[in-house]
């Protein structure tokens, strides 16, 4: 795999909704991964990226709540997170940056707890709150395979259809002129990832 190819994949992508798989060890080309991964998520101005928005069927998303690169200090990496503990309930925007321009509220826990692994193989628990607490559910839903346009309500669905509709048909023009694998080709090419690293 070359990781300096690793791009942000678009709503239908099939890999959006694959359930991702635990992974077993943290190496090198792990580690060059997430950073690629904090590249495309500074790139597309986001504030959290998930491996199976770069085509990767691996249980990982990397987070910043300040969305700014200088912000180091803020970077967050979680392998093989569990989540546990939601308390309260708040309802605020989200975006993807799998479907970009689509927005709508969608309800979540207001506070969580996190229990994953670090880049250096460390267990973490974190109790979280607001912004953090939401991206971390949000990067979790797509380890799921599932989409923030899920949990909108079918008010809220039917404001973004016409979007979500050009984005499918832009999808199925790539695959028409051969841009795009078919889905049993990226069924393959994930499983063939999942045997080397899960």
């Amino acid at each position: 795999m070359k990781v300096s190819s690793l791009q942000i994949v678009l709503y239908p992508h099939p890999c959006l909704r694959h359930v991702s798989k635990p992974l077993k060890r943290v190496d090198a080309q792990l580690q060059s991964i997430v950073g690629r991964m904090f590249e495309l998520m500074y790139a597309h101005q986001g504030v959290g990226l998930a491996a199976n928005q770069v085509a990767l069927p691996y249980r990982l998303f990397v987070t910043n709540v300040t969305g700014d690169p200088q912000q180091k200090e803020a970077e967050r990496v979680y392998i093989n997170p569990i989540l546990s503990g939601g308390k309260g309930t708040d309802e605020a925007e989200e975006g993807c940056l799998s479907i970009p321009g689509v927005h709508g509220d969608v309800r979540r826990a207001e506070r969580i707890t996190v229990h994953a692994y670090d880049l250096r193989g460390r267990e973490v628990v974190e109790q979280l709150e607001e912004l953090s607490a939401r991206i971390v559910q949000h990067e979790t839903d797509h380890l799921d395979g599932v989409l923030f346009i899920d949990r909108l309500s079918p008010t809220a669905q039917m404001s973004v259809r016409e979007a979500l509709s050009e984005f499918e048909l832009d999808f199925q023009s790539r695959r028409d002129v051969g841009e795009m694998p078919d889905d049993s080709q990226i069924a393959d090419e994930l499983a063939e990832l999942e045997r080397l690293r899960t």
